[in-house]
């Protein structure tokens, strides 16, 4: 399952609408097929997957998907659940269940009532890996990862205002990777105006995974960009599973203290700036003990001489 995770990641984000969604077929403990969301939704991880085996090699194998295969029929293709059911595997194991109202609980049946072993498993790798479609089938809005770089003491940039480059060219590589699974990036209006950063990804063959740029201001939008005026406006942007915000300190406060951010990644260069721009600036935390207990360690690396650690909700 954690294999199929990590193909469903391969899908981010160019899956959307549909979920980024991994499958691996297993017979006699070697892997026979792998597949994963296609871009634009289809085909299917399932589907994908089949399409490497020759007509009937899917029979008496084991299918481990990430999600429970879909059970309505679209103009798009067929159901997986009916498409695994004529195939006929010994066994499907499934990383949890969808919570789209047109599949939850009906693929599961589908594949049982098909004489197929049906295993439903509540599993951390698969929960991670979809983490986009869950945050927005659950609260109606994309997940939303904060990045901060800053020096040792906290900070952003100078006093004035200066900020390129705090961390190595290593850690912005990494910096431009995970803008490339990201629907949309985000950054706030007196960043946009101070440093006019381009947004995009600009390492070798990911140009095209750009995520669409997004200012946070009260004012006219650029040309070419969206715009929205406060953080709770994420929930009308209805077409984005993944948002990435990139700065400055008055976005990120505002996105935390709306209680809106699901991952923290913390690049950490080896400098001191002393009385510089903080990283962040009033949240509306009234007690220390409520800072506590919020956030875990999930990922930490080294990049060069900077520190990366990524931090999700509790």
């Amino acid at each position: 399952m954690g294999a199929a995770a990590c193909l469903g990641a391969r899908a981010r984000p160019l899956s959307r609408p549909n979920p980024a969604v991994g499958c691996v077929i297993v017979r006699d403990g070697i892997v026979i097929a792998r597949g994963w969301t296609q871009p634009g939704g289809r085909p299917h991880a399932e589907a994908h997957a089949l399409a490497q085996l020759a007509p009937g090699g899917a029979a008496g194998a084991t299918v481990y998907v990430t999600l429970e295969p879909c059970a309505h029929r679209s103009e798009r293709g067929p159901a997986c659940a009916d498409v695994l059911a004529e195939v006929s595997p010994a066994r499907v194991v499934i990383g949890m269940g969808d919570p789209d109202p047109r599949t939850s609980g009906k693929g599961i049946t589908r594949l049982a009532d098909a004489g197929i072993e049906v295993t439903v498993l509540d599993d951390a790798e698969a929960r991670e890996s979809l983490a986009g479609f869950l945050v927005r089938e659950e609260h109606g809005r994309p997940h939303v990862t904060l990045k901060l770089a800053m020096s040792l003491d906290g900070c952003i940039a100078r006093k004035d205002g200066e900020s390129r480059w705090i961390t190595s060219e290593i850690a912005r590589g990494h910096v431009h990777a995970r803008r490339a699974m990201h629907d949309a990036i985000l950054v706030g209006g007196g960043t946009w105006r101070a440093d006019a950063p381009r947004l995009d990804v600009r390492l070798p063959g990911l140009e095209e995974r750009s995520p669409e740029r997004i200012v946070m201001t009260r004012g006219p939008a650029p040309d070419g960009v969206r715009a929205i005026a406060s953080p709770k406006e994420i929930h009308e942007l209805s077409d984005v599973q993944y948002l990435y915000v990139e700065g400055g300190s008055q976005a990120a406060s505002a996105f935390i203290e709306a209680d809106l951010v699901d991952r923290i990644e913390i690049y950490r260069a080896p400098i001191l700036i002393g009385d510089g721009l903080r990283a962040l600036d009033d949240i509306g935390l009234d007690r220390l003990d409520h800072a506590h207990g919020r956030w875990r360690m999930v990922e930490q690396r080294q990049l060069g001489s900077d520190h990366f650690a990524a931090y999700q909700r509790v």
